[in-house]
């Protein structure tokens, strides 16, 4: 796993951790971590902090150039308002620890441009795995189901 995949992969463990949805994500630009998040919508009762969500917001206001020469890392493929916020700031690259537990919009992501790039690293299935298992009610919500 590469740096930048194992610090989103941290904070997905901080979010299981604070008892929360272990999905974690960070936006790299230039090779330095702006912004990191996890899922924190049942710690806040927040509707829309996914873990890409809170990494940008975390990351705080930067130029626009900042984020189209950004690339995001996240452990679980981006459901569609995180998808939407990918393209909405023009980030050109997402790396995804996996997919097999969930398949977000990457189709859509290509679609538009974006380069998508899925690693199946067994932490982050595992991880998932393991939260869907002891929690299906919670991870139904979370994906709106």
């Amino acid at each position: 796993m590469d740096r930048f995949m194992h610090a989103a992969f941290e904070e997905a463990r901080h979010g299981r951790d604070e008892g929360g949805i272990p999905i974690g994500s960070v936006l790299v630009h230039r090779g330095v971590i702006i912004g990191r998040g996890h899922n924190r919508r049942v710690q806040l009762g927040s509707a829309v902090l996914h873990g890409e969500m809170d990494a940008l917001e975390n990351a705080g206001r930067h130029p626009a150039e900042a984020y189209r020469e950004s690339i995001l890392y996240t452990t679980l493929s981006p459901c569609s308002m995180c998808s939407g916020a990918i393209l909405l700031y023009g980030i050109p690259k997402v790396v995804i620890g996996e997919n097999r537990t969930f398949l977000g919009e990457e189709a859509l992501l290509k679609e538009r441009g974006v380069e998508v790039e899925v690693l199946q690293e067994p932490e982050c299935i595992a991880l998932m795995e393991d939260f869907i298992a002891a929690s299906p009610e919670l991870w139904h919500e979370d994906i709106g189901e």
